[in-house]
C-alpha cells in the first residue's frame, strides 16, 4: 500500500496498478490452463479489485467463472475496486459465462468443485483472528480439490512476519505483485507454495523516494493512551547566541504529537525559552553554557524520556564539547545529534545502539563530522552518506535539495521541501520532529525519513501560505497537517 500511494503521487494511478495486477494474474492462470471453471473469493479491498480484474481477462479466453463477494458491496473500501465491481456487474448481465454471488453470511457458503479456486480475500490487510464470513471461505477453499492460487499473500498469513495467527489458505502458488513480501520468504510453504513475482509497473522510484503512502507507517494514537504514553523528548541545547533552536526542536516535537517536550538548557537562558510557549518545561543547567559538570545529571535525566535530541544551539564552547562528547556515549536512548554537536564529536565516538543514533546535518556539518566533502552530482553523495552511515553506526540524514537518508544498505530520499527553508530555524524543526517519531517507537532510519518528509511537506504547505517568505515558527504551524 505504500509504494502503490507513492506510485500514485508521482502519476501512475491505483487503477493502472489494479489493472496491471489482475491481467498478470490472469495470465497465470491461462498459461496454466485450458479453458475451465474458475472460482474467485474476493473482499472488499484492493486485493478483491485484482482479483475483480483477473476475471475479465479470463472470461474473453473461454473460461467459466464464479465471483463469491465477501461483503456487503457498499462497504467495499477502495474506488478502485468499486469500479472493477461495478463493470463486473454489468457483464454479468450479457452472454459471459459468469456468475456473481455476494456472501454476507457463511451460511451462504458450499463447497466448490471448480479446477482453479482463487484466492483474493485479504492479501496484505490481515490483522489478527480471521473474521466471518472470511474465517469460513478459508476452509472452503482448503476443502477444495480445485488448483489454489492466492493472490499477493495467502489470507490469513502476516506479509510481514509470515505467521499465521488463527488460519490460512494453503496456496499451490502464491502470485505476488512488484517484489517478494518480506513475510512471504518466512511463510511455510505449506501456506504459500510456490511463489510467482509479477511486476506491476510501479518505478524503484516509488520505494526510493518518500511519499504519501509512507505516512502509513506511522504508529498510531492508542485511544486510551494517559499522559506521557506518546512519547517524552528530552532536549538538551541552547547558547547565549542561540536560544530559539532548542525552542523551536522542542515545539516541533510538540507539533509532531508527542506528550512531553523538555529544553534542559544553559541557566542565563531558562527564563527566555520559557517565555516562548507555556507548553514548553525547562530544566536550567549549572552555568551560562553546557559543561562536564551537568553530564551526571542529564544522563539520569534522560532515564525518564524515550528519546534525546542533542545539539540545537548549543554552541561550541571547549567545556561544551567535553560534555557532548560524554553525553552522546553515556546516553542510552535513542538520539538525534544535530547542529553544533556535529561539529564537536567524530564518528568513533559513538557507541552502536543498533543503528538508532540519527545524525542531520547540512553539508559543512557533514564535512565537520567526518571530514568527508559532499560531492556535487547525487549518485557520488549517495556513495559518500552511506560511508559515513556505517563509519559511525548511525542513520545519516544530509540536507540538501534531496534529502539523503542512508543506514548501512538501506536508502531513501527526499525531495519534500523548497528555498524558503535555507531561513533560519526549519533545521531544529527537524531534529525536533525525529525526536519525536522515534519517542513514538519508529526506529532511527524510518523514523530520520519520515522526517525529512514531513518537514519538508510543511514547509511545502508554508509556501503556498506565505510564499518563500516565511519563518520557522510559521512552519511549525503546518507540521500537523503535514502528518495527514
Amino acid at each position: 500500500m505504500v509504494v502503490d500511494a507513492n506510485a500514485d503521487a508521482m502519476g501512475i494511478p491505483r487503477t493502472s496498478l489494479m489493472e496491471n495486477a489482475g491481467r498478470c494474474l490472469a495470465h497465470r492462470i491461462i498459461q496454466s490452463r485450458d479453458p475451465c471453471k474458475v472460482a474467485i473469493y474476493a473482499g472488499n479491498g484492493g486485493n478483491g479489485g485484482d482479483g475483480l480484474v483477473a476475471a475479465r481477462y479470463i472470461l474473453n479466453r473461454g473460461f467459466e467463472v464464479e465471483v463469491f463477494f465477501l461483503s456487503d458491496p457498499d462497504l467495499i473500501k477502495s474506488e478502485e475496486t468499486r469500479l472493477n465491481w461495478e463493470v463486473l456487474n454489468k457483464i454479468s448481465q450479457g452472454v459471459s459465462p459468469l456468475k456473481i454471488e455476494v456472501i454476507k453470511d457463511s451460511s451462504s457458503l458450499h463447497e466448490n468443485d471448480s479446477e482453479v479456486i482463487v484466492d483474493a480475500l485479504l492479501g496484505t490487510g490481515v490483522r489478527g483472528n480471521l473474521r466471518e464470513p472470511i474465517s469460513s471461505a478459508v476452509d472452503v477453499i482448503n476443502q477444495s480439490k480445485g488448483f489454489k492460487i492466492a493472490v499477493d499473500v495467502p489470507t490469513g498469513v502476516d506479509p510481514g512476519s509470515g505467521m499465521v495467527t488463527d488460519k490460512a489458505v494453503r496456496a499451490d502458488v502464491t502470485v505476488t505483485f512488484h517484489k517478494v513480501k518480506v513475510g512471504l520468504n518466512i511463510a511455510s510453504v505449506e501456506y504459500v507454495g510456490s511463489i510467482e513475482v509479477c511486476d506491476i509497473g510501479i518505478p524503484k522510484e516509488a520505494e526510493l523516494f518518500t511519499g504519501p503512502g509512507d505516512l502509513l507507517r506511522l504508529v498510531n494514537r492508542d485511544n486510551m493512551s494517559h499522559k506521557g504514553q506518546n512519547g517524552r523528548v528530552l532536549i538538551i541545547g541552547g547558547s547565549k547566541e542561540y536560544s530559539g533552536a532548542p525552542a523551536l526542536a522542542a515545539l516541533s516535537s510538540l507539533a509532531a504529537g508527542v506528550d512531553i517536550a523538555v529544553v534542559a538548557c544553559p541557566r542565563e537562558l531558562s527564563s527566555i525559552i520559557r517565555s516562548y510557549s507555556p507548553d514548553l518545561i525547562v530544566r536550567g543547567l549549572s552555568e551560562d553554557f553546557l559543561n562536564p559538570k551537568d553530564t551526571d545529571e542529564i544522563v539520569k535525566l534522560s532515564e525518564k524520556f524515550d528519546s534525546v535530541v542533542i545539539g540545537c544551539g548549543i554552541g561550541r564552547e571547549d567545556e561544551t564539547s567535553l560534555a557532548v562528547n560524554d553525553l552522546v556515549v553515556e546516553i542510552e536512548k535513542p538520539i538525534v545529534i544535530d547542529a553544533d554537536a556535529l561539529k564537536l564529536i567524530g564518528p568513533g565516538v559513538l557507541p552502536r545502539r543498533n543503528n538508532e543514533t540519527v545524525i542531520t546535518p547540512h553539508a559543512g556539518e557533514f564535512m565537520e563530522f567526518s571530514g568527508h566533502g559532499v560531492p556535487r552530482d547525487l549518485k557520488s553523495r549517495i556513495g559518500v552518506v552511506r560511508e559515513v552511515s556505517t563509519e559511525s553506526g548511525t542513520t545519516a540524514l544530509l540536507k540538501g535539495k534531496v534529502d539523503i537518508i542512508a543506514r548501512n544498505d538501506k536508502l531513501r530520499l527526499n525531495n519534500t521541501g523548497n528555498p524558503g527553508m535555507t531561513v533560519g530555524g526549519t533545521g531544529d524543526c527537524l531534529a525536533g520532529l525525529i525526536g519525536a517519531l522515534l519517542a513514538q517507537d519508529h526506529k532511527g532510519f524510518e523514523a530520520a525519513f519520515l522526517g525529512a518528509y514531513i518537514n519538508g511537506r510543511a514547509g511545502d504547505l508554508a509556501e503556498i501560505e506565505y510564499g518563500y517568505n516565511f519563518k520557522a515558527t510559521d512552519l511549525l504551524k503546518f507540521i500537523p497537517q503535514a502528518f495527514k
